[in-house]
């Protein structure tokens, strides 16, 4: 019952802190959008780290998520959470870190954004340096195909 953060654990600290970021998005159906915004992302003890993000969108309204992430010894991989106010649905992860321990791909399952079915996505995060991360979104077309709606980076303040 009381496990003991691992080196997968300690990975995720790197993202612990204050940061601002600016949301780049280009939909399937080709509408862009972009906003700025803040993160605080903590540690509970060691073994999740919660991040909360908040903005105001392009038409003036005001957002907010949580993410949280972790690592699951039992699964032998990252799991997690996503949920905002501009949307209804959970978004729970599992993903795995890169060979290189750069980037941690979260795969995921949620609705099309033409409003029938699912589909699967993918939110990658990449460190770039320890004041520097960027945040990426996919999704995956029937074809199977990979397409980048969204890229966020992130900078330490």
């Amino acid at each position: 019952m009381f496990a003991k953060p691992q080196q997968e654990h300690r990975w995720l600290d790197r993202l612990v802190g204050n940061w601002a970021f600016e949301h780049h998005c280009e939909m399937p159906d080709g509408t862009k959008s972009a906003t700025e915004g803040k993160m605080v992302c903590r540690s509970l003890e060691g073994m999740w780290l919660i991040c909360e993000s908040s903005g105001i969108s392009d038409d003036g309204q005001p957002w907010s998520s949580i993410m949280t992430l972790g690592f699951d010894v039992k699964q032998n991989r990252y799991v997690g959470s996503f949920i905002g106010s501009m949307m209804s649905n959970l978004w729970l992860y599992q993903g795995d870190l890169d060979d290189a321990g750069k980037r941690l791909p979260l795969q995921s399952i949620g609705p099309t954004f033409a409003g029938t079915g699912t589909c699967k996505y993918r939110d990658t995060i990449e460190i770039v340096d320890a004041d520097n991360w960027l945040f990426t979104s996919e999704l995956q077309t029937e074809a199977g195909e990979w397409v980048k709606f969204m890229d966020a980076p992130h900078r330490r303040v």
